[in-house]
């Protein structure tokens, strides 16, 4: 005959395996290794962003101030620089400028239309000699632009076309990088259902790929426009070969002469340094209003294998 038990204590939770009763465990180790990271990602936001700090306070301080005072210390002559550069040459900067996001805005059109179009042919059509192709257009993406610039000069040269606004913007339309991720994104984006289904219904090419391959694409084309036009905004070695008049100069191009002639003037370097802070404001505008088009599951359950 078994003998009742008293009802049993709590028990408190044994320590883990390893230690010590009463003291505090730590952070676990997935936790540890997750901030290394986070932490090179912040170094790495500093580095960059810490070019731009500088011009920003830069473009406060008048000549006498840039080179006397703390390299972080504001100034109190923005204002001042904002009108001499403005004034500069009849306001030569805003040619500049508008050169700029002409080469930059046509450009990365231009070079979009003939990513999509080229990528989304590699992607979903099947012919001869196209992993040949998509080779070279790889090739293309490793090869230094600084490789490609004397010979575009040449070719320009020989059909008479530098010193043009041509002369910069054709070379630019043809992005190996865009092309490639034109091809990628449409292999991920548009099914071979989709494509099927419209050819059965009669469409015809163009129309499927217009109607079916952009709209499912847009994401990606939206990341190629804005490649394209940072990298043609910021671009420099291609039109200061083609061009020789400077009133073609985009807005590098611009700054680089008035940065020349600063060891002369050293007024100048608060001109260049205003322009450069102006420079930016365009880039962080397009990114601010093309983001909200970034959609990385925009069509994601549409077909269903």
């Amino acid at each position: 005959m078994s003998t009742p038990t008293l009802p049993a204590r709590r028990r408190r939770a044994a320590p883990a395996a390893g230690t010590t009763p009463g003291t505090s465990q730590g952070p676990p180790p997935r936790r540890r290794a997750a901030l290394l990271p986070t932490a090179a990602l912040l170094l790495g936001a500093l580095y960059c962003l810490l070019p731009v700090a500088w011009v920003l306070v830069a473009s406060t301080k008048s000549g006498t101030e840039l080179f006397s005072t703390f390299t972080f210390l504001p100034g109190s002559g923005l204002g001042d620089n904002l009108a001499d550069l403005d004034a500069y040459r009849d306001g030569i900067y805003w040619r500049w400028m508008g050169n700029s996001a002409l080469y930059a805005g046509l450009g990365a059109v231009l070079s979009t239309m003939v990513s999509a179009v080229s990528g989304y042919a590699l992607a979903i059509y099947r012919f001869r000699g196209r992993e040949a192709v998509f080779n070279v257009l790889l090739a293309g993406v490793l090869m230094p632009p600084v490789i490609l610039a004397i010979p575009q000069y040449l070719l320009m040269a020989k059909a008479d076309m530098t010193d043009s606004y041509l002369s910069v913007l054709l070379p630019l339309i043809l992005s190996p990088y865009g092309v490639y991720l034109g091809r990628i994104y449409a292999q991920a984006a548009v099914p071979m259902e989709l494509v099927e289904a419209g050819r059965m219904d009669g469409a015809g090419e163009w129309r499927i790929f217009l109607r079916v391959g952009v709209p499912m694409m847009s994401p990606g084309l939206v990341t190629i426009f804005l490649f394209q036009f940072v990298a043609i905004w910021n671009n420099f070695l291609l039109p200061y070969i083609m061009l020789s008049d400077d009133t073609k100069f985009p807005m590098t191009v611009g700054l680089f002469t008035l940065l020349a002639q600063g060891s002369s003037t050293p007024a100048l370097y608060t001109l260049v340094i205003t322009g450069a802070l102006l420079a930016i404001v365009p880039l962080i505008a397009l990114f601010l209003v093309v983001q909200r088009f970034w959609s990385l599951d925009l069509l994601s359950g549409a077909v269903k294998s």
